[in-house]
């Protein structure tokens, strides 16, 4: 039955995107080129946070942005295409290239001070949709038709000890590198050192992050507005959460199916066909410009098209590091 019904999921997202395409002619394209630069807008200013953190850490270096903004956009390409955020160790790669005597924990340590921010808005946009009653009822949750919601729904006690190996595993792994590399903490926190000045963090990181923030509120506005749904700060909000709730353990790339489930069980006034056609076109529309971008970007700015070579080399160089990092055995 599970096989059965993540099958299902992957159906009714294919159905869906076949509404889409149908109604092609229905969609007001220069809103929806309007979102799409929304996204491009909030991709480079998250990108200038991770400059301003990593300015931080490394004061003594020069950091070029738009190298490191094609790394954010390569990064996020790749995120659109392959599951377990893989794009992120793509970003983190491209920009210690770009850092002299750079250290893969602190760039990595670094990259992980958006989670702060990103974390924040995100338990508020849920409480949000939460406290207006936007989502549906938790007895009804199982019942909707796609496999990532209701498994978990209908097991979370499995859910709970998932996540909770997930989080032994990641503590296990830190535990054991933290006593086989006596530095390795140390260029963690030289990663994480603009959280030290609480105001300059507030100015150079967590504004930015908002203005990004911002644009990504927009972006989904202009696609509500350009497939014919009222944009409104109640619709952007519930896509937003649904989209996060989607992505919360998924068993499908970009949680396709879970979305467009909850959008349908929530998002009243526009019809099933408006809202599937709203839903898939653009998970379909945000994964093609990541793509896109991140094509763009390493071929104009790094010079190649070879996306393999790039993750044959990132791991070369992490074992290479890694090697030297090891404790010495004394004489």
């Amino acid at each position: 039955m599970p096989i059965a019904d993540l099958q299902g999921s992957f159906r009714r997202f294919f159905d869906a995107s076949a509404e889409f395409f149908r109604h092609l002619s229905e969609i007001d394209w220069t809103v929806f080129g309007l979102a799409l630069l929304c996204l491009l807008a909030m991709q480079l200013a998250r990108a200038w946070a991770w400059r301003n953190v990593l300015r931080a850490a490394y004061p003594d270096k020069p950091i070029p942005f738009l190298p490191l903004a094609a790394a954010y956009l390569a990064g996020a390409g790749i995120n659109a295409i392959v599951p377990a955020h893989a794009g992120d160790a793509t970003k983190v790669f491209l920009v210690k290239r770009q850092i002299p005597d750079s250290s893969y924990p602190a760039v990595t340590s670094s990259f992980l001070v958006q989670t702060v921010f990103d974390t924040s808005v995100g338990v508020l946009v849920l409480l949000y949709a939460i406290t207006q009653g936007l989502l549906p009822p938790l007895p009804q949750i199982p019942k909707l038709p796609a496999f990532e919601i209701s498994f978990w729904a209908e097991n979370p006690k499995l859910f709970f000890i998932t996540l909770g190996l997930t989080v032994l595993a990641i503590a296990i792994a830190i535990y054991m590198l933290a006593h086989r590399v006596r530095r390795f903490w140390a260029r963690v926190r030289q990663g994480l050192v603009i959280l030290r000045e609480p105001g300059r963090y507030m100015r150079e990181v967590f504004a930015w992050q908002g203005v990004g923030w911002l644009f990504r509120f927009a972006a989904f506005w202009f696609f509500l507005e350009a497939f014919g749904i009222d944009g409104s700060i109640g619709n952007v909000m519930l896509v937003m959460s649904c989209q996060a709730i989607a992505n919360i353990v998924p068993f499908t790339p970009g949680g396709a199916g879970a979305q467009q489930a909850l959008l349908v069980a929530t998002l009243h006034g526009p019809t099933r066909t408006a809202v599937l056609s709203f839903s898939v076109g653009t998970q379909i529309a945000m994964a093609a410009w990541s793509v896109v971008l991140g094509f763009l970007s390493v071929l104009l700015v790094f010079r190649t098209t070879d996306w393999r070579g790039l993750i044959r080399q990132a791991q070369d160089e992490a074992a290479s590091e890694a090697a030297m990092l090891r404790p010495q055995s004394p004489e």
